[in-house]
């Protein structure tokens, strides 16, 4: 259809069979992945189009609607349009898409003009002869664009070598998980974590491929209990997912019913694992909570707790083969064991820029090489280390620097609380003071309640000075909770 080696082609599905069938598609053909977050707002996708550069997408049909709306300020020229059923075959298929676009009126009307459907993308394809372009280590695999928990999404330019490294140095550290119980002859990940994001994306569709396993792929895992249904139809070896997905799994009745043993590994990522969910899914399924550490610039495994250990560190790990973690503080130095400053990353894995971005790109990367992560945590004499916070994300009370998550974590233990976010408001008096905002596990949970248990266990600058109760609290289609989003309407 005319596009040059390099090209960008869109991708905005969840996780159906399509995605995956039109990514490697994508990288065959020679041309650059750029995933695309299905729920965006057509404003976003338009910036991310533009910013790319895409001049194709492949889209599922529930999405077209915002495409529609953006379509004629973007390069894009392709379009191809899936619907959730084509590739469950004939009549499953015909049935699927009958139910998702009349009954669950789950598809908007949508018009565009000219694009063409993914079968008969398909069919035409098996016609053709492939002629294999000359792809090398050096070409663009995916632009990546990173989410929006600092503001606005820039382009992780991730090539074939960075994340062809990083599965490398994750296959090495699986072998790890397999001493303790043996890989089995059909191995199964569970895809739960949207693969359009860089973890699913790694640890999921292409680890999954390089260790022969199979992939579950969970459309919705907002829908609990259609998830846990999916979940009890096969033996479960590799979990990866997040905290607010462990949470929400453990408070369901039907998913504390399944079947557990074959469980391999439970691995943690995209944000901190609170040492009461990890303890409770060790309880309940007897696999500890593996945690890693990673960001869609570092394709994006570079940390990781060993999968041999039988305990919660609550660090995220050791450095992976070939990747070394340095501590600087603001002057570019190594700060001594245990104390805190920057985590910089130095790695095969390490994306090669930021997207047409040159500034953005001198801002994170050190002359010797290191990528500056903007997290901000402590080596300790094992090497292992812990994240105390973002660095933007520090809330400043009085000159003390008070990090949300150490008081995300003490409340999430009150067992009235569900979840909690913590940010800092303006204060005349202190500069700063943490507010907390908090989902009631407990209706009957007041304000007073909690103020008291934040004087127990906390000391009084990290105490919150405003507590507010909320019904959910903003999310990332990940479900990382977007202090952002909650800063922009305090």
């Amino acid at each position: 259809r005319g596009l040059e080696k390099g090209a960008r082609v869109a991708l905005m599905m969840p996780n159906v069979l399509q995605y995956p069938v039109a990514m490697m598609a994508v990288l065959r053909a020679g041309y650059t992945v750029v995933n695309v977050n299905p729920l965006y707002t057509p404003r976003e996708l338009e910036h991310q189009l533009n910013d790319s550069g895409a001049q194709a997408i492949v889209i599922l049909e529930n999405f077209a609607g915002t495409l529609q709306a953006v379509i004629a300020r973007t390069p894009v020229k392709h379009v191809v349009v899936a619907a959730m059923g084509d590739m469950l075959g004939g009549l499953k298929g015909a049935i699927v898409n009958l139910v998702v676009r009349r009954v669950k009126k789950m598809v908007p009307a949508w018009s565009l003009p000219g694009h063409v459907k993914f079968n008969a993308v398909l069919k035409t394809g098996a016609t053709i002869a492939f002629k294999p372009p000359v792809v090398s280590g050096d070409d663009i695999a995916f632009l990546q664009y990173t989410g929006g928990t600092t503001g606005v999404s820039k382009g992780a330019v991730l090539l074939h070598r960075n994340v062809l490294s990083n599965v490398a140095q994750n296959s090495l550290w699986v072998e790890d998980a397999y001493t303790v119980k043996p890989k089995p002859a059909h191995l199964n990940f569970i895809c739960a974590l949207p693969l359009y994001h860089i973890f699913a994306l790694t640890v999921n569709a292409l680890m999954g491929m390089q260790q022969g396993a199979q992939n579950v792929l969970i459309p919705n895992p907002r829908d609990i209990p259609g998830f846990v249904k999916e979940l009890a139809k096969y033996p479960m070896h590799i979990f990866p997912g997040l905290n607010t997905l462990f949470n929400a799994l453990l408070n369901n009745e039907d998913f504390r019913k399944l079947d557990f043993k074959p469980l391999i590994l439970t691995l943690g990522g995209g944000m901190a694992v609170q040492k009461g969910v990890a303890e409770r899914w060790k309880a309940l399924t007897g696999c500890p909570v593996s945690e890693g550490y990673g960001l869609s610039e570092t394709s994006p495994v570079a940390t990781a707790n060993k999968f041999s250990s039988s305990e919660f560190t609550g660090t995220i790990g050791l450095p992976l083969p070939s990747t070394e973690i340095s501590i600087r503080d603001d002057d570019g130095n190594d700060v001594p064991l245990g104390e805190v400053g920057e985590i910089c990353i130095r790695g095969p894995q390490v994306m090669a820029g930021y997207w047409n971005r040159p500034d953005e790109t001198a801002k994170v990367m050190t002359k010797d090489g290191f990528f500056k992560s903007g997290d901000m945590g402590f080596m300790d004499e094992r090497g292992y280390t812990k994240i105390v916070d973002r660095k933007k994300d520090m809330i400043l009370v009085s000159g003390f620097n008070v990090y949300p998550n150490e008081l995300e974590e003490v409340v999430a233990h009150h067992p009235g609380v569900l979840e909690a976010a913590a940010i800092g408001v303006p204060d005349e008096h202190s500069g700063e003071v943490p507010k907390l905002f908090v989902v009631k596990k407990d209706p009957a949970l007041t304000v007073e309640a909690l103020t008291a248990y934040c004087r127990e266990n906390l000391t009084g600058y990290k105490r919150p000075k405003y507590i507010e109760f909320r019904t959910e609290l903003p999310k990332t289609p990940v479900g990382k909770i977007l202090r952002r989003a909650l800063r922009d309407q305090a």
